[in-house]
C-alpha cells in the first residue's frame, strides 16, 4: 500500500550488519505478557493513533496531505496494535492449518475498558463479532471498506477529527477554521512543537544512534510506530529534517526492517504478533 520514498533520488538499499550499541537495553528483559503498556512519553501519554496523526499533520496548516489515502487505514491498524499492547486482544493460537498471520483470527483477551473512546468502541465490536475476523478484515471493516451492508456498523467514523480533539485536549494541537475557496475546513495546527520534536527524535534515534539491527530488541511501541508510520505513508515525515547521509541511513535501515517476513518474525516473539500481522496486512494490500 505504501512505499519508502527517497528525496529526489534512490539510494542503494541492502541488508546492513550494524552491531548493537553497547549498553542498549535488551527487550528480552521485559515481560512479554505485560497487559498494560507503560506508554512512551514521560509528560504526555499518547496512543499510537495520536502519534501517527501527529506525524502526518503539517505543523502550521494543521491538516494531513490531501494526497495521502493510506492514513485512514493506518490509524485503524494502530487501534488493533494498541489494544494488543494493552492486553485486550490477541491472535488465535498458531496451528498447522493456520500458520500465516493473515489467516489467524483476532480474539478477545479482556473486555476491560481502556478509557479511550476509539479503543473501547473497537473492543465492543470485536467482543460482539461471531465468528471472529482476521486483522486484515478488521482494518477493512473499521475503515468502512466492505461491500457487506450488514457490516457497515463496524465502521469507525471521524477518526482523524476525534484523535485531533484528543490532541487539542492534551495541549498539543489547537483548532482553527480555514477557508479553501469553495469550503471551510476545521484544521488543527501544532502548538506544542516540543512534544512533536520529542516524537521525531525518538524515531530518528531508533534507526540511527540506538539502532540494534534486531526488531526483537527494539521497544515494542517504537517498532509498532515505525510499522504504522510506514503503513500510513508518513514515515518520510519522520526523517525529512535529517542531513542527507543520515536520511539515507535511516531510510535504508527502515526498509531493511519493513522488508522482513512478518510470518517469520512473529514466531520469534509472541508479544509482537499483532504488530507483524498489521504489517502483513498492509504488505498484501
Amino acid at each position: 500500500m505504501t512505499t519508502l520514498i527517497h528525496r529526489g533520488r534512490r539510494a542503494d538499499v541492502g541488508k546492513n550488519g550494524d552491531k548493537r550499541p553497547e549498553g542498549e537495553e535488551d527487550s528480552k528483559d521485559r515481560n512479554p505478557e505485560e497487559e498494560e503498556d507503560s506508554g512512551d512519553s514521560k509528560d504526555i501519554r499518547l496512543t499510537l493513533m495520536e502519534e501517527v496523526l501527529l506525524l502526518g499533520l503539517k505543523d502550521k496548516e494543521g491538516y494531513t496531505s490531501f494526497w495521502n489515502d493510506c492514513i485512514s487505514s493506518g490509524l485503524r491498524g494502530g487501534i488493533l496494535i494498541e489494544l494488543a499492547l494493552r492486553g485486550r486482544i490477541q491472535l488465535e493460537p498458531l496451528t498447522m492449518r493456520k500458520k500465516r498471520l493473515l489467516d489467524r483470527k483476532v480474539l478477545l483477551k479482556s473486555d476491560t475498558p481502556t478509557g479511550d473512546v476509539l479503543l473501547d468502541e473497537t473492543l465492543k465490536h470485536i467482543k460482539a463479532t461471531d465468528p471472529a475476523e482476521t486483522v486484515q478484515s478488521w482494518i477493512e471493516l473499521l475503515t468502512g471498506e466492505t461491500w457487506n451492508p450488514f457490516k457497515l456498523q463496524y465502521q469507525l467514523r471521524n477518526v482523524r477529527e476525534r484523535l485531533a480533539k484528543n490532541l487539542v485536549e492534551k495541549g498539543i494541537l489547537t483548532t482553527e477554521k480555514q477557508n479553501f475557496l469553495l469550503f471551510d475546513m476545521t484544521t488543527h495546527p501544532v502548538t506544542n512543537l516540543t512534544e512533536k520534536q520529542r516524537l521525531l527524535k525518538k524515531l530518528q534515534e531508533s534507526v540511527l544512534d540506538r539502532w540494534v539491527n534486531d526488531p526483537h530488541r527494539m521497544d515494542r511501541r517504537t517498532l509498532a510506530l515505525l510499522v504504522l508510520a510506514h503503513s500510513s505513508d508518513v514515515l518520510e515525515n519522520v526523517f525529512t529534517t535529517l542531513a542527507d547521509d543520515k536520511y539515507d541511513m535511516a531510510m535504508n535501515r527502515s526498509k531493511d526492517l519493513l522488508d522482513l517476513d512478518p510470518d517469520v518474525e512473529a514466531t520469534k516473539a509472541s508479544a509482537t504478533e499483532m504488530i507483524w500481522a498489521v504489517l502483513a496486512a498492509f504488505n498484501k494490500s
